[in-house]
C-alpha cells in the first residue's frame, strides 16, 4: 500500500508540473501576442499623426512663403536703408483747384505814377517769381494757364510800372501765368496786332497755354477782381478807362486790354498783320468775332477801371490812313490775312526776371 500511493503522489506531482507549464507557456504566448498589438497600433497611431501635421503644414506655411526670393531682396533692401540711415521718399502731395475766387483778393487798388520804380526793388518785392516772368501757385492747382502778351517798343519806363502793378495783381488771382513782352526791331511803322500774334506764337513754344491776355504795355488795373483769364466768350478787360473819364468809349470798343482763349483765337484766324500804325486793328478783330458769332464779356464800369500811363505819340506809329477801308473788308480778307499768314524772324531771346523779351523783325508795309 504504501508503495502505490508513493507511485500515484509522483504521478500527481509530474502532471501538476506539466499544467503550471503549460499554464505559463500559454501566459507568455499571450503576453508576447499582446504586446506586439501595442506596438502596432502605436505605430499606426504615430504615423496617422505625423501624416495630419504634413498636411495641416502645407496648408499653413506655404501661401506665406509664396516668394522667397523676392522677401529676400525686401528684407536686403529695407537692412540697407536703415544702415545708411536714409528715409523712404514721401509721395507727392496732390494739390487740389484754385478756388473760382481767389481768397486773396483785395479790391480796388491805388494806382499812382508819381514815385519811380526799378526792376532790383520789383524783384525783391516778388521772390515767387521765376526766371522768364513764370508763376504757378504753391498751394493749389491754378485754373488757367494764362499767357501775357505785351506789344512793345522803346517803353522800358512804363514797362516798370506795369511789371511793379502787375506781378502782384496776377499773383493774388492765382494763375499759373508767363510775361511775354514782344520788342519789334529796328525803325519801321509800328505793328501792334502783328506783334501780338507773334507772341501768341512764340508763348506756345514754351508752354502749354490756355488762355492769352493781349494787353498794351501803358494800362494798369485799378481793381484786382478783374481777372485776367479766359471767359466763355472774349473778355474786355479794360472797360473804364480814366484818358475816357472811366467811360467805354463806344459798344465796339475791343482795345487795350483783352482775353481770348486759344479756340477763340483760332476761330478767328488770329488777329490781322497788315495794320502798320496807330489805330484799327481793334475794330478788326471785332469784325473778326461778330462774324464768327461771338459776343465781347466785361466785368462791370467799377470793376474794369484802369489808368493809362500818360505819354507822347510814338514815332514811327501814326494813325494808319487805311484802316477804315481795310476795317471795312474784315469778313473778306480773314481767312487769307492772320495767323496762318504770319512771318517774321526773332532776332533775341531773353529769360529775364520779371519777363521774357522776344525782339523779333516784323518786316515793313
Amino acid at each position: 500500500m504504501a508503495g502505490d500511493s508513493s507511485v500515484n503522489f509522483n504521478l500527481l506531482h509530474r502532471t501538476c508540473k506539466l499544467v503550471v507549464l503549460l499554464c505559463f507557456l500559454h501566459i507568455s504566448v499571450t503576453v508576447v501576442f499582446y504586446v506586439r498589438s501595442l506596438d502596432i497600433r502605436f505605430a499606426f497611431v504615430q504615423n496617422q499623426q505625423t501624416q495630419h501635421n504634413v498636411t495641416q503644414s502645407r496648408h499653413t506655411e506655404v501661401p506665406t512663403r509664396t516668394k522667397p526670393k523676392e522677401d529676400a531682396v525686401k528684407v536686403q533692401q529695407q537692412e540697407g536703408t536703415q544702415s545708411e540711415g536714409k528715409k523712404p521718399e514721401e509721395p507727392t502731395k496732390r494739390l487740389e483747384k484754385c478756388p473760382e475766387t481767389s481768397p486773396l483778393l483785395v479790391g480796388p487798388l491805388r494806382v499812382e505814377f508819381n514815385n519811380p520804380v526799378n526792376l532790383e526793388q520789383i524783384k525783391k518785392d516778388n521772390p515767387n517769381v521765376e526766371l522768364g516772368g513764370r508763376f504757378r501757385p504753391k498751394d493749389c492747382k491754378a485754373l488757367q494757364k494764362v499767357a501775357i502778351i505785351i506789344p512793345f517798343r522803346k517803353r522800358d519806363e512804363h514797362l516798370k510800372y506795369w511789371l511793379h502793378y502787375l506781378h502782384p495783381i496776377l499773383q493774388r488771382q492765382q494763375l499759373d501765368y508767363g510775361v511775354y513782352i514782344i520788342n519789334q526791331d529796328g525803325d519801321e511803322i509800328f505793328n501792334r496786332a502783328k506783334l501780338l500774334n507773334v507772341g501768341y506764337t512764340e508763348a506756345l513754344k514754351e508752354y502749354d497755354y490756355e488762355c492769352f491776355v493781349f494787353s498794351d504795355v501803358d494800362l494798369i488795373p485799378m481793381d484786382d477782381r478783374n481777372i485776367y483769364k479766359c471767359f466763355r466768350q472774349p473778355r474786355h478787360l479794360s472797360v473804364s478807362m480814366d484818358k475816357f473819364g472811366f467811360r467805354l468809349p463806344y459798344n465796339q470798343y475791343f482795345g487795350g486790354v483783352s482775353s481770348m482763349s486759344k479756340e477763340q483765337y483760332l476761330k478767328i484766324n488770329g488777329f490781322p498783320n497788315n495794320y502798320w500804325g496807330w489805330g484799327g486793328e481793334d475794330d478788326d478783330i471785332y469784325n473778326r468775332l461778330v462774324s464768327k458769332g461771338m459776343s465781347i464779356s466785361r466785368p462791370t464800369g467799377e470793376t474794369g477801371k484802369c489808368r493809362m500811363i500818360r505819354h507822347d505819340r510814338d514815332k514811327q506809329n501814326e494813325p494808319n490812313p487805311q484802316r477804315f477801308d481795310r476795317i471795312a473788308h474784315t469778313r473778306e480778307t480773314m481767312h487769307k490775312d492772320g495767323i496762318n499768314s504770319l512771318t517774321y524772324q526773332v532776332v533775341k531771346l531773353e529769360k529775364l526776371d520779371l519777363f521774357t523779351k522776344i525782339t523779333v523783325d516784323v518786316g515793313k508795309p
